[in-house]
Order: C-alpha cells, then sequence, then structure tokens
C-alpha cells in the first residue's frame, strides 16, 4: 500500500482520549485535513496540535451534531466510548454507534475506521461483547467499516499499562485470580497508531474485521513477569486465588493502583477472555506491518517505562474526563445556577519573581506534593476513592508543566494561562462542584498572588458538606499559599 496520502478530511471522536490525542497528532503530521468532534474544545487547547485541526463541538448523543460534525468527510475515526456510565453503558454504547453509523450515511460518508477488542473467545466479558456490538451497530447503516480489534495496548498512559505497573511494582507476592494464566497477545500503542494512520489512506473502502496484536502471545503472569525484570526487580510470586472474581480484583486495583475501580471493573472483567489474535482475521494483506516490524512486550514495556522517566508521556488515560456524580458529568457553570457560590479566598504580595511563584504553582500535586498537610490531601484522597471517585494516585502527566485538559490527582485543568493564571476543577465525588484557582500579577515591582476555593453547592447536603469541612481548609489553604511563596523566595534568592 502507497503511503501518499490523499487529499480527504478525515474526522477523529475521542480526540481528548488516549488514543483519539496521540492519533490526531500523528494524522496532523501526515498533513491530512483533520476535523475532531469533541464536547468542550477547551480539552484540547493545550495540545501541541490545537490549532492545526477544525473543531466541532458537539454531544454524540444529539443526531443534529453528528451530522455537522460528518459532513464533508470521508473517513471518520471512532473512538467513543461509554464504560464509566453505569451498567447499562452497553446499551449507551449500542444507541451512540447506530445513530453515528446513520449520520455517517446521510452525509455520505465513505469510510468508517473503529478501534474495538479483540472478542474471539466465547467467554466473553460485557465489554468486550460491547465492544463487538459497537462495531456491528456502526456497520448497520451502510457505511464500510474497518474494524481493528486489539488486546492488550502497551504504552505509556494507557489504563491497562498503568494498571501492569503499579500492581507489579508495589507487589512483590500477588494473590491473583487464575485468569493470570489466560493468554493474551499485547500490542504496543505505536502499532495501534500505524494500523489506524494506514487505514485513513485505503484507496477504496473497505468493510471487515481485523485483528490486531503484536509478534507474541504470553499469559498475564509471564507479561508481569517480563515487566519486573525489565524495571529490575525481583521475580515476582503470583499465587492463584480461585476465589477471587472480576469484581473483587477490580476492587482490589482500585486500590493498589491508579485506575478508579470504576473503570478497572470492565477492564478486569475482559481478562477472563483468551484475547489472541484470529489468522484469518490478519490484517497483514490490507496494512503490512511497519517496515521496522510489530513491537516486541518487552521492546514495548521498556519504551513505555523510558518515554515515562522521560517525562514525555503524550496522552494518559486520564485525560478523557471521569464521570463520577451525575451532577459533575460537565465543566462550567452548575445546572442550579443562581444558588450561592461559596469561596475561600487568600493573597498575599512577595518579593519572589513573577516566574518563580508561577514555576511552584504550575508544578503542584502528584509527587511534587500540595506545599504542606500532604497527609490531609492524602485522606481525602482515600476518602474520595472508598466512594468510587479517582482519588490521588493519578498524580501528573509532567512534573513541571501542566496543559488545559489533563488530570492532576483528583482536579482536571480547566484553564490555564502562563504566568497569570491557573484553575482546577475538582473530579472528586461532591455534593456539587469545586474549583481552586490561582491568579497572579505584579503590583509595585511586587508579585501578588490569589488563591481561592469556590464550591457550588447542590441542595442542603452541598450546604452541609461545605460548612464541615472548612476546619480543614483553615489548616490547608493559609500554609499551602505560604508555603507556595516561600518556595518562590527561596528560588528567587538563590537565583541572585
Amino acid at each position: 500500500m502507497s503511503d501518499t496520502y490523499l487529499p480527504r478530511k478525515v474526522l477523529v471522536t475521542g480526540a481528548s482520549g488516549y488514543i483519539g490525542g496521540r492519533l490526531t497528532k500523528a494524522l496532523v503530521a501526515d498533513a491530512l485535513d483533520v476535523r475532531i468532534f469533541i464536547r468542550d474544545a477547551s480539552k484540547i487547547q493545550g495540545q501541541p496540535w490545537a490549532h492545526d485541526v477544525e473543531v466541532i463541538e458537539g454531544n454524540a448523543n444529539v443526531y443534529s451534531d453528528l451530522e455537522r460534525a460528518l459532513s464533508g468527510v470521508h473517513t471518520a475515526f471512532y473512538l467513543l466510548h461509554s464504560i464509566n456510565l453505569g451498567s447499562h453503558f452497553d446499551d449507551i454504547e449500542a444507541e451512540m454507534a447506530r445513530n453515528f453509523g446513520k449520520a455517517a450515511a446521510a452525509q455520505k460518508v465513505k469510510q468508517i475506521v473503529y478501534l474495538g477488542g479483540i472478542a474471539n473467545d466465547t467467554k466473553r466479558s460485557k465489554h468486550l461483547a460491547s465492544r463487538a456490538q459497537t462495531g456491528k451497530e456502526l456497520a448497520s447503516q451502510g457505511v464500510p467499516v474497518v474494524e481493528l480489534r486489539a488486546g492488550i495496548v502497551i504504552g505509556s498512559g494507557s489504563a491497562s499499562f498503568e494498571m501492569l505497573r503499579h500492581l507489579t511494582h508495589r507487589l512483590p507476592i500477588m494473590t491473583t485470580p487464575k485468569w493470570v494464566d489466560n493468554r493474551t497477545q499485547p500490542i504496543a500503542v505505536r502499532d495501534v497508531l500505524w494500523y489506524l494512520r494506514k487505514s485513513a489512506a485505503l484507496l477504496e473502502p473497505v468493510s471487515s474485521i481485523f485483528d490486531i496484536g503484536g509478534p507474541e502471545v504470553l499469559t498475564y503472569a509471564e507479561m508481569m513477569h517480563k515487566f519486573a525484570k525489565i524495571s529490575g526487580l525481583r521475580r515476582r510470586w503470583i499465587i492463584r486465588v480461585p476465589v477471587l472474581t472480576p469484581g473483587l480484583s477490580s476492587l482490589w486495583i482500585g486500590l493498589v493502583t491508579p485506575v478508579p475501580t470504576a473503570l478497572a471493573r470492565p477492564l478486569v472483567g475482559s481478562l477472563i477472555s483468551e484475547v489472541v489474535a484470529d489468522p484469518e482475521k490478519s490484517i497483514s494483506a490490507l496494512i503490512p506491518a511497519p517496515p521496522e516490524g510489530l513491537l516486541s512486550v518487552e521492546s514495548a514495556i521498556t519504551l513505555a517505562l523510558s518515554t515515562i522517566s522521560d517525562h514525555a508521556v503524550e496522552t494518559r488515560w486520564s485525560d478523557a474526563s471521569f464521570a463520577t456524580a451525575p451532577w459533575q458529568k460537565a465543566q462550567g457553570d452548575p445546572e442550579w445556577a443562581g444558588e450561592a457560590i461559596l469561596s475561600d479566598l487568600r493573597e498575599i504580595t512577595t518579593d519572589a519573581s513573577l516566574p518563580d511563584v508561577w514555576s511552584k504553582i504550575e508544578s503542584i500535586g502528584g509527587s511534587n506534593g500540595w506545599y504542606g498537610v500532604d497527609i490531609l490531601w492524602w485522606l481525602r484522597g482515600v476518602m474520595d476513592r472508598a466512594v468510587g471517585g479517582v482519588g490521588l494516585r493519578r498524580g501528573r502527566r509532567d512534573p513541571q508543566f501542566l496543559r488545559v485538559g489533563e488530570s492532576l490527582d483528583f482536579w482536571r485543568v480547566e484553564a490555564l494561562e502562563p504566568e497569570k493564571r491557573l484553575r482546577l476543577y475538582a473530579e472528586m465525588i461532591l455534593p456539587g462542584k469545586a474549583w481552586l484557582e490561582f491568579r497572579l500579577d505584579q503590583q509595585g515591582g511586587k508579585t501578588h498572588v490569589i488563591q481561592e476555593a469556590t464550591f457550588a453547592p447542590r441542595g442542603l447536603g452541598g450546604q452541609i458538606y461545605w460548612r464541615l469541612v472548612m476546619p480543614f481548609h483553615v489548616l490547608i489553604f493559609p500554609r499551602m499559599l505560604r508555603n507556595i511563596v516561600k518556595s518562590a523566595e527561596r528560588g528567587s534568592n538563590s537565583q541572585g
């Protein structure tokens, strides 16, 4: 197949997610005319490709929005998931895919490309069954669909990789379910992107299902042992315990790894299946493997770990918003606008330079901590995870720099103006919506810093919650601001 890309418009859905963000970057680099369909354009403001794509804002559940997004499109990439939306996520995904296929047919889209999961085992999890049904629904309206089915994706920032990494790093002795002996065929994220990119250059529309996997088939236990060896860790002891169900396993993963239980549950459920590519569904005749060959499991793990250590992670599983409570599924003004907005405002003026203060603010959270009383932040994170929230362990993508739309512990970066403003939106489970904002300016040659925590309560429960946490705010927020300034002053003095 030729590497020459035809002049055509492509649409990427899910561009704020793990695969979608990387695919968009790759398609832009391939000089394609790229449009993205996203609910909130602010989520991709920090991406290096943000000004190189056409942005259509809308909701994938609204048919007219789909028609706007698909108008004039030749190839549409379908990368949407709904696994965080409760026990009926499969019904939601099926309806969403059916409507997407219908809108694509109405707009005369030539090709849909869909990334699903390998589902050849008869013991399919609900998650994998939903992925397969999504492909059927997309194709049901007559538009040709290239359905790429992948197993575990190994790459810095993927949810599966983060589960594997933290379990292996933190647990020298693991009690695991018997399905750790099931076979799997992992694939490097680099190779997934290769097949997706080349699908945008097909000379003629194609409608078929293709399994894509790496060059090795191994068990989950063998993969953990490889990970430990590459990481320089001692060989892990893996003890099989038959009574550990996927439900119990997901609770354990939610406790030990950064991946919340709500997301771990469908992922762990998929592990009961043998996720091995079917040779009869090989894609090699349509799209040959990369010239340098597919990455081995060991090479893929090594590349992912080096990317993390170099702070060069492009996207993470947490880039997509995590739905917690029904009233927290979208940022911005709450639906109950008009109720009082409660706030805790602190301000301070310092001789430290504005760039020094900003660098301390932008590096907040993750392994850098929260500038004092970190035990209380940790406890709040534990409480959040105990009720199904994201907690603190998502950490940071980069230890120094933030971008709009990415996650930061149990916050999400909602607004960022370098050396002026950082606004974080809380993704904890709360009876309302909460923000933490820092604003900086210069006054009389000094740096003036405003730190403001705001809360939009939902009903009486929200009001009570705010009053209950006020004593902790008195302990946390003044100290946090003082320590930020002290740290910046030390930096300014050392440079002087």
